[in-house]
Parts: structure tokens; C-alpha cells; sequence
């Protein structure tokens, strides 16, 4: 268990949002997660072999999250420019406004990490690399690493992928997004940010519909009010 608190307001747009409406999550998602651990690889020092490595282990590791306890979404309108359409060199960019939202996270956020199926090398990063993390889904959104500890099993705080079949519990208050997460076939060439190659669904990146232990317990023209009580 890695325990993380917010330091700035947080953002992380779902990933059906548009570049114009921009609705965000209340935690991070295990794919952020897990690249943000890659990025504080290289920033550790390892080198692109093991940074390649460390993804591809990733990959097979399951992560839960247990989100803050409390969660107050604002939704503002903010000016931007975007790129013209005209194709008028002289005004390459036009005044527009979007949609944006920011979560402030009143307490910790708790990230577990399944190691059952995890090798000796990547059981011995994790807790080299965490410390490294110094923000979480859009750039800005800063958390500062509180502690790492052992557990042998994870509550109903946590989040839980939807379960179609046989017997689940879900929490008092909660509500189901659809969380990303590297693929079978994840790999640094095809995730990194300086690559050409196009991931494909299912194969290098998978959506899994998530139960967020947090629900909505008061919303207004300005804001929505998540709690886990």
C-alpha cells in the first residue's frame, strides 16, 4: 500500500472526454498510476532497458485505489485559445472557452498493489520508485508520498471492477466509471509520449467499468460534493 496526499487541486479527464469538456475523475486511474511509477524510473536513474522492464511487469500487476474520503468538484467555464480553422497565418490561434473541472481531495489517497504475481525485481522497485511520484494525472496535480505498508487484504474502500457474475459487494455510497489500464501487450515503445506508434484497445491499453468506493452526496450549479459516508 502506497499513501498519497494532495497538494494541489486534482485533474484527470476521463478518457471519452473532449478537449473541450473536460470531466474529471476523483482518483487516479491504475494506467496513470502505473506510468507515473515508469516516469519516476527514469528519473531514478534506470536505464531505458529497465524502464521497458519495470512496464512490461506492470502490466500484469493489478492496482486498487482507495480514493479520499472526501471530494469537492468544481465545474468552471475558463478562456483558452485553440488552433483556427480559417487557415489565416496571421491569427493562428482564436479565443474560445471550455469546460474544466477540478477535484480538491480533503484526505489521503491510498494505491494497493497486488505483488501475489509480481517478480523479486519489481517487488524490490516499487518501494524505490513511490517516493519518486511527485504528482498524479494532469500535470500539476502534485501529492506528496506519505508511507508504504503491507496488507494482506483490501477493504470495501478500495475500488472493485464491476462484477457481472457470482456474488460482490458493493459500497454504501459509490458510483462506476470506466477506469484505464495497461494491456497485455503494454510496452514502452508503443505507450511512451515520444513514439509515432498507435496503442490499440485491449491490446496495450484496456477500460475496465470500476466501482469508485465515493459517491455524490450534494452537487450545485458550481460544484459536487463526493463523500464515502
Amino acid at each position: 500500500m502506497a499513501e498519497f496526499t494532495a497538494t494541489a487541486l486534482f485533474s484527470l479527464k476521463i478518457s471519452s472526454a473532449t478537449s473541450s469538456v473536460g470531466k474529471t475523475l476523483v482518483i487516479p486511474t491504475p494506467y496513470s498510476i502505473k506510468m507515473a511509477l515508469v516516469d519516476g524510473a527514469f528519473r531514478a536513474g534506470l536505464s531505458d532497458i529497465e524502464c521497458a522492464e519495470l512496464l512490461h511487469a506492470l502490466a500484469e500487476m493489478e492496482v486498487r485505489i482507495a480514493p479520499s474520503a472526501e471530494a469537492v468538484v468544481t465545474h468552471t467555464f475558463v478562456k483558452v485559445r485553440q488552433e483556427s480553422r480559417d487557415g489565416d497565418p496571421t491569427r493562428p490561434y482564436t479565443p474560445t472557452i471550455a469546460y474544466r473541472e477540478v477535484a480538491h481531495l480533503g484526505r489521503s489517497c491510498i494505491w494497493a498493489f497486488d505483488l501475489a504475481a509480481a517478480d523479486d525485481a519489481t517487488i524490490v522497485r516499487l518501494p524505490e520508485l513511490l517516493p519518486h511520484i511527485s504528482y498524479i494525472g494532469k500535470r500539476g496535480s502534485f501529492v506528496r508520498f506519505v508511507r508504504l505498508y503491507r496488507s494482506s487484504t483490501v477493504g470495501p474502500e478500495y475500488t472493485q471492477p464491476v462484477t457481472r457474475a457470482g456474488s460482490w459487494s458493493p459500497p454504501s455510497r459509490g458510483h462506476i466509471v470506466p477506469l484505464d489500464d495497461f494491456g497485455a501487450d503494454a510496452d514502452l515503445e508503443t505507450l511512451s509520449s515520444f513514439t509515432k506508434a498507435r496503442p490499440k484497445k485491449d491490446r496495450h491499453r484496456r477500460f475496465i467499468e470500476t466501482i469508485v468506493p465515493i459517491g455524490i452526496v450534494n452537487t450545485g450549479p458550481g460544484f459536487t460534493h463526493y463523500s464515502r459516508e
